[in-house]
């Protein structure tokens, strides 16, 4: 009997939580950002790895490429191409990560193309099409929310 509660239990919440999922569906938002019926959508991953040419630059022509780099990012986040971005720890080949939203490889290589660090040769990118939750193109406006200082 205890056994047969628990079950019963445990089917309710699933119900309710299947119901409350399907209440909450936003129509006007899921097609705002692009969402199938599943809310997923399309992305490009740009992998981001050390370029070749890094150690032909000084420390202010590095320095100099870095802010260009980080002005790229917030001009493509602006124009809603960029997702999301951002570096990884430690001193690996792999550097860091951006997410385009974009439909086809060729608009992200010529998005990536348009980076003072991958002109210069300090980054390098390998691009991957990506499936995945279409929420994350809310993920701008909830970043400024959370972040005190601007990058």
């Amino acid at each position: 009997m205890k056994k047969l509660l628990i079950l019963l239990l445990i089917s309710c919440s699933a119900t309710s939580y299947t119901l409350a999922q399907k209440i909450s569906y936003d129509e006007a938002l899921a097609k705002e950002v692009g969402a199938d019926d599943y809310g997923m959508r399309k992305y490009v991953i740009a992998f981001l790895y050390r370029g070749d040419k890094v150690d032909q630059y000084s420390e202010q022509e590095r320095s100099d490429i870095q802010a260009g780099h980080m002005a790229n990012i917030n001009r493509l986040a602006g124009e809603g191409k960029m997702v999301m971005a951002g570096p990884f720890f430690g001193n690996e080949e792999l550097r860091g990560l951006f997410f385009f939203a974009v439909e086809s490889l060729e608009e992200a290589q010529k998005l990536t193309e348009s980076d003072p660090a991958i002109k210069a040769g300090i980054l390098k990118m390998d691009l991957k099409e990506w499936y995945g939750s279409a929420a994350l193109m809310l993920m701008s406006d909830m970043h400024t929310k959370v972040a005190k200082v601007e990058i």
